[in-house]
């Protein structure tokens, strides 16, 4: 980032960093209830710890969104649940822009939607190109995007109807994740290396996977910044 003087000696701003992504980035708690409107407390959401461990150096914006997709409009919960529709609001909102972590897909699974896994790759990389052509970073320049694969999903109870198949198709985001990511010249992260899904819903995260996830995400993106 950029230094400005004051007289009295230059000062460093810190550096921003947004995470975009849907009800795990917004810290939704596992339930089986058909609407959940409860979430973990700002330090023990995967965006709060990330804050803790990127320290003051670091400013960090959660741009969650329960039931966001990546490029989808949504016939049943609302059209605005399109991640390419509120993204370019959102660059353009916080720009500068130092870092984006892309954290979606999940939602892509759907029954409804009737995606392949590889259709979900292919809008995550759909979005990072956006992130791309956008001017959305210090001085104009491409913001650093980290792509994040979501950890495979259970089959349980009323979300598994939900989700009817996405188990099985979950199975395969993270090397196509992996792929676009590099296909596009971005970094990524496997969080299903490192975290599991709810057994209780079988899509939302623990708090102790929104710890190790954070951590884990705040050291790829201090690895982008170096």
């Amino acid at each position: 980032m950029s230094a400005s003087g004051n007289g009295r000696g230059a000062v460093t701003q810190a550096k921003t960093v947004m995470c975009f992504g849907d009800s795990n980035t917004y810290g939704a708690i596992p339930t089986l209830a058909r609407i959940g409107r409860h979430r973990f407390a700002p330090d023990r959401r995967w965006p709060g710890v990330m804050r803790k461990a990127l320290g003051n150096g670091w400013d960090v914006i959660e741009e969650g969104h329960p039931g966001r997709t990546t490029v989808h409009e949504d016939p049943i919960e609302g059209l605005h649940k399109s991640g390419i529709k509120a993204l370019p609001v959102l660059l353009e909102t916080h720009m500068p822009l130092d870092a984006i972590v892309l954290a979606l897909g999940t939602n892509d699974l759907k029954h409804r939607f009737s995606l392949t896994p590889n259709d979900v790759a292919d809008s995550i990389e759909v979005l990072v190109r956006l992130i791309q052509r956008s001017e959305a970073g210090d001085g104009g320049v491409v913001p650093k995007v980290l792509v994040v694969a979501p950890p495979p999903l259970l089959e349980i109870d009323w979300f598994g109807q939900m989700f009817l198949g996405g188990a099985e198709k979950s199975k395969h985001l993270s090397r196509l994740f992996r792929e676009a990511a590099k296909r596009a010249g971005v970094a990524f992260l496997d969080a299903g290396a490192i975290i599991e899904s709810s057994t209780v819903d079988g899509i939302h995260f623990e708090s102790d996977a929104h710890r190790v996830l954070g951590t884990e995400i705040a050291k790829a993106v201090q690895a982008l910044a170096a």
